[in-house]
């Protein structure tokens, strides 16, 4: 991390959080914050559900929500980016203070409720956008008033799908009321099925994910595992943040929303391999919650993911955290005697077991 930057966190973290995360974008879109593109060798490429990346470390949904950072976080040394969540309609989400900074255990608490612009706002940004160097991917949502919940899904992905290389059906955020009723079988099952009829009406039908909650049960993620082989998507996203609480040390600790950051780490991972588990490598898998050093990245892939995203770890240590991983996975590829980083994906799975 540079003076530069370290001052310019310091600076953050003397705000309010939301407001501080809105500055982190205008100064993306103001070219503050020069990248140095896509990091990539040949140890790092990865083609995961047809995409070709240059490295498996992506940028998870979440930071840059309404699609108006794209040129800039293609740059920032990411393999894939993905955006949102984006609904049918737009929506204010929750009353602020909705997002709070866990300084002392290096995390973050959020209860947003999807907020963003809608998916006519984000469409046109999206295919306003230069094709760069590295897949661009959207999280879709629901309404928060929406009749019909599971259908918002394929309404976003129909309007939205063209204009982006892959798509993630999050019915794991814990931040609108009953959404991760749509995680169990029949409901999820459904969904799906209406989300990969729309895939399937696309002039170029693209990779559609499904990203899971931290805080299931053995026989939830065995429903999922199950429903997720039959629907012919892509590949599952583990996990979203979590609504534990366990071991914090922050004020903010008795917030309400979803818990992101360190403290995730293990119950993320330890979903993540029992997935891996589950699907035998079948599908591949993302690896999210808790990275903020190059060791973590590779305990997600030994666990059983293809590629890893991260997010709430910039919070603390910038974008320079972006290509100091990509480059320490490599470089713990080779130490460990594998030709490319995702050779190593599951082989060291049963520790968390």
């Amino acid at each position: 991390m540079t003076l530069l930057e370290r001052a310019a966190l310091s600076l953050l973290h003397r705000l309010d959080p939301e407001v501080a995360h809105g500055l982190s974008i205008k100064a993306l879109q103001s070219g503050l914050a020069p990248g140095p593109g896509p990091v990539t060798s040949p140890g790092l490429a990865t083609t995961m559900a047809g995409l070709s990346l240059p490295n498996p470390v992506g940028l998870a949904a979440g930071y840059d929500k309404n699609a108006t950072a794209l040129a800039p976080l293609s740059r920032a040394g990411f393999g894939f980016v993905e955006v949102g969540a984006a609904t049918p309609r737009p929506q204010p989400g929750n009353p602020k203070p909705r997002l709070f900074r866990l300084t002392e255990d290096r995390a973050a608490i959020n209860r947003f409720g999807f907020n963003n612009d809608g998916m006519e706002a984000i469409a046109t940004r999206l295919a306003a956008r230069t094709l760069g160097p590295v897949p661009v991917g959207l999280n879709l949502g629901a309404n928060k008033d929406s009749a019909d919940r599971a259908a918002d899904f394929a309404t976003v992905l129909a309007r939205c799908g063209p204009h982006v290389d892959f798509a993630t059906v999050n019915v794991s955020s814990p931040n609108t009321e009953k959404l991760r009723d749509l995680q169990g079988r029949a409901a999820l099952a459904a969904l799906l099925g209406g989300v990969m009829e729309t895939r399937a009406r696309l002039a170029r039908p693209i990779p559609v994910f499904l990203k899971i909650a931290p805080d299931l049960t053995e026989a939830d993620l065995a429903e999922i595992a199950e429903v997720a082989l039959a629907s012919g998507i892509a590949g599952i996203i583990a996990t979203n943040t979590t609504l534990s609480r366990d071991g914090l040390q922050s004020p903010h600790r008795g917030e309400t929303g979803g818990l992101s950051g360190a403290p995730l780490f293990e119950k993320s991972t330890r979903t993540l391999a029992r997935l891996s588990q589950l699907t035998d490598g079948k599908l591949p898998l993302i690896g999210v919650g808790g990275i903020s050093t190059p060791e973590q990245a590779w305990e997600k892939i030994r666990a059983g993911a293809s590629a890893v995203q991260l997010y709430t770890a910039m919070v603390y240590e910038g974008l320079s955290l972006i290509p100091r991983i990509a480059q320490g996975l490599d470089t713990l590829a080779k130490k460990h005697g594998f030709a490319r980083v995702t050779d190593a994906t599951g082989t060291g799975r049963d520790r968390w077991l």
